[in-house]
């Protein structure tokens, strides 16, 4: 498998960033990780090791990026307007600087622009979603697994105009019906899963009210649950990455 490493300073967080990318082909996959994970997760946890088939295999090139959690979303006590504009701030990064550079590399890798697809876990999952429902027009579908998709969790009763643009329950509530996104949203491929064990019952909870939203704006994501079993772990989104990874890439 080709592996590359990347590290570049972004403007919009006044530092280096660095992620990895492993593959040479095929559809563009952004992974983010989990709370406060690193750009190395998805091979440090074995990750890699379940979409190899697929990178080997020339369908899918990920492109494991970094986030900074800890000084926006799980930097719970810290200012919250502070938290919100850091975490806007890495929204920025990824959206005009990571992005681009992902689209530029896997052009000169297949000789096409794709759009990307999100795909994470746990937090991972809600960045995954809201880059895709934030931009439709950059991402071509996310694969979001137990994840949260509103604040309250992170932010108790606290609201702002940036955070609530950064929760896919609150903006996608709102979003008029004739609203273009829409037709790009049902273009797209949306999978959300969530199993139902251990650790999973915010999240549960969560992904429940993202599907209600989503049928209520006639968005045809995919919404699936598993059982009463599947705990909130990696040996379980290994599963699913399994099993839906090869109808993702079709």
């Amino acid at each position: 498998m080709e592996i590359r490493y990347f590290k570049h300073y972004s403007s919009h967080l006044n530092r280096d960033m660095e992620f990895k990318v492993y593959g040479h082909g095929g559809v563009p996959v952004m992974f983010i990780p989990c709370q406060s994970g690193r750009f190395f997760d998805f091979e440090n946890f074995k990750m890699i090791d379940y979409w190899a088939p697929f990178i080997e295999g020339g369908r899918c090139t990920v492109y494991s990026i970094d986030c900074i959690d800890d000084e926006a979303w799980a930097a719970k006590g810290a200012d919250n307007r502070w938290r919100t504009e850091n975490h806007e701030r890495w929204y920025n990064y990824v959206v005009e600087e990571c992005v681009p550079f992902i689209r530029h590399l896997n052009g000169e890798s297949t000789g096409q622009d794709h759009k990307i697809l999100t795909f994470g876990a746990s937090m991972g999952a809600m960045h995954a979603a809201n880059f895709f429902f934030r931009r439709p027009d950059l991402f071509v579908g996310c694969f979001a697994i137990s994840g949260l998709y509103d604040a309250p969790e992170f932010f108790g009763d606290y609201m702002d105009d940036i955070l609530y643009h950064n929760c896919p329950i609150n903006y996608l509530s709102n979003m008029p019906w004739d609203h273009y996104y829409i037709d790009l949203y049902n273009h797209s491929k949306i999978l959300i899963v969530c199993g139902q064990g251990r650790w999973e019952e915010p999240l549960l909870e969560s992904t429940r009210r993202l599907e209600q939203v989503l049928r209520d704006k006639n968005i045809g994501a995919r919404v699936e649950y598993w059982g009463y079993d599947v705990d909130h772990d990696w040996p379980w989104w290994f599963k699913m990455v399994e099993h839906y990874v090869p109808q993702l890439l079709d």
